[in-house]
């Protein structure tokens, strides 16, 4: 039980996160909300309830009475022992700090249809909160996967989970909220005058209300080679189990050399090498700034390239891939720009991603140049009753004075996902979060809130040298983003100072 007091007030909650167990005790306290520490999800203090993913659950709140200067908590033994939805094994003592939040049922006599296409966290949160909010039509969630939604996170750190044990939602959560999953569902056509999708295997389904929110798929290789055996992408629990099981013990290459493909060779008990096509930029996040990728001294590697080149992980940066060599039709050498021929026993290609929107092609639907539907901040497209959230959108971002981005972070895409609930029920909300990452390497865990876009300053604090360091980046004066490594909680408080709309000046960073 955590006890808080504001101002006069007195609170009990849960105290750890319901995402992955984070104290909350830790944590920043800012008025009637608390923030986590670890990845940035929020709570009311006097509710229990969450007011910031990425945690999908809500901490229960306990009776507080003060009497001679005395402060007492009241729970029941039960409440205190309810059991997790998906039990996190790594997190003893967790189920105690989660609470579901409460939903209505299916009514059969409401004809209302949604129809949310994708099933990542922008469709669950959907779903959720339109259950949330006393929704009773129906909720079809159609995806090509064939899982429930799941921590896609875990696939480069904890590649030795069963797909299972990521599920975010087990299947009975969802039949009980009378949310229908279909999977291996691939939509193939949206009839928008019509309010009707087609489906890859001949079917449709006519709706009220659409959400878009189909996220992103892995570029391919276009260089001799490309469709050998053992050339592997990163997108599916199934692949993520194949590669650990393809690489243990061989030659590992790693095309990128974004987040993911870090993380990945984080994991790997193998020989690994990382070639990047250009040069060092994360793809796991809105173009994180260059921040650990720039090193104190521009002759340094990025501090996570040094973190694994420590475990005896080789970089080839700023070269090209010309060629994958093969005998009898499986991957055996990765073919350099400079000549140089490296052992392949697999290769794991990480060179960005497309937004999947191709089946819209033709269609009134407006999207950019590169295929993201364009939204507002009610993500709302420009066909009526029709929303898109999460990788597939560009949206319009505070911290960037309203300019348009892509930014593929789960919490980003669970906040999409809400909002466009909330505004397919004429609540009339718009978008107001602020972005919040996170990696962990090796064992240590990397934080970043904010959108550093078009940042052209910095300031740090600490060492980088040391692997203890904040760091605040700038533009036009101002702090719009912070990263941090073993530096908690300073990124959730920054990431709440933005949240409110303060602004914080070079000169106070510094």
């Amino acid at each position: 039980v955590l006890l808080v007091r504001n101002k006069k007030e007195f609170s009990a909650l849960g105290s750890r996160c319901p995402h992955y167990g984070a104290p909350l005790s830790k944590g920043v306290l800012k008025g009637e909300r608390l923030r986590c520490p670890w990845h940035g999800a929020c709570f009311n203090i006097k509710t229990g309830d969450i007011e910031e993913y990425p945690s999908l659950d809500c901490l229960p709140c306990f009776k507080v009475t003060v009497e001679d200067g005395k402060v007492f908590v009241t729970a029941k033994k039960k409440v205190l022992t309810l059991p997790a939805v998906t039990k996190p094994k790594q997190h003893p003592g967790l189920e105690s700090s989660l609470r579901v939040k409460e939903t209505c049922k299916r009514c059969l006599l409401n004809r209302d249809t949604v129809l949310l296409l994708g099933g990542g966290v922008a469709a669950l949160a959907c779903a959720e909160t339109l259950r949330q909010e006393g929704f009773t039509g129906r909720i079809i969630m159609a995806t090509k996967e064939t899982h429930v939604p799941y921590d896609k996170s875990k696939l480069s750190k904890k590649m030795y989970l069963k797909a299972e044990d990521m599920y975010l939602r087990k299947p009975e959560f969802l039949d009980a909220r009378g949310i229908e999953l279909w999977t291996e569902k691939e939509a193939v056509s949206v009839d928008f005058q019509r309010q009707k999708v087609c489906f890859m295997d001949g079917s449709s389904q006519k709706y009220n209300q659409l959400l878009i929110a189909t996220g992103s798929h892995s570029r391919s290789l276009k260089i001799p080679g490309a469709d050998l055996q053992n050339v592997c992408v990163l997108q599916t629990p199934e692949d993520s189990s194949k590669i650990l099981e393809l690489a243990t013990g061989k030659n590992l290459v790693i095309i990128g050399a974004s987040f993911i493909e870090q993380n990945q060779a984080s994991r790997q008990p193998a020989p690994a090498r990382d070639t990047n096509e250009t040069s060092l930029q994360p793809g796991a996040a809105d173009k994180l700034p260059a921040w650990v990728l720039a090193g104190e001294f521009s002759n340094q590697l990025p501090l996570p390239c040094q973190m694994l080149q420590n475990k005896g992980v080789k970089f080839y940066m700023k070269t090209e891939l010309c060629e994958l060599k093969g005998k009898d039709g499986k991957v055996t050498e990765a073919v350099l720009a400079s000549g140089e021929e490296l052992p392949a026993d697999v290769v794991v290609v990480g060179i960005g991603v497309f937004p999947n929107s191709g089946f819209l092609k033709g269609t009134s639907i407006t999207r950019d140049d590169k295929g993201a539907i364009l939204v507002d901040l009610r993500m709302q497209t420009n066909i009526p009753n029709v929303f898109a959230a999460g990788d597939v959108v560009s949206f319009p971002v505070a911290l960037l004075n309203g300019d348009r981005s892509s930014i593929h972070h789960q919490q980003v895409a669970e906040a999409h996902g809400h909002i466009a609930a909330l505004n397919m029920l004429k609540k009339e909300k718009d978008l107001h979060t602020v972005p919040f990452f996170w990696t962990t390497m090796l064992g240590k865990s990397i934080r970043y809130a904010g959108c550093g876009k078009g940042y052209t300053d910095t300031v740090v604090k600490g060492s980088l040298e040391q692997q203890k360091f904040l760091i605040f980046y700038i533009r036009d004066g101002f702090v719009t983003a912070a990263a941090s490594l073993n530096d908690d909680p300073m990124v959730s408080l920054i990431a709440e100072v933005l949240y409110s709309g303060k602004q914080i000046s070079k000169e106070e960073a510094e």
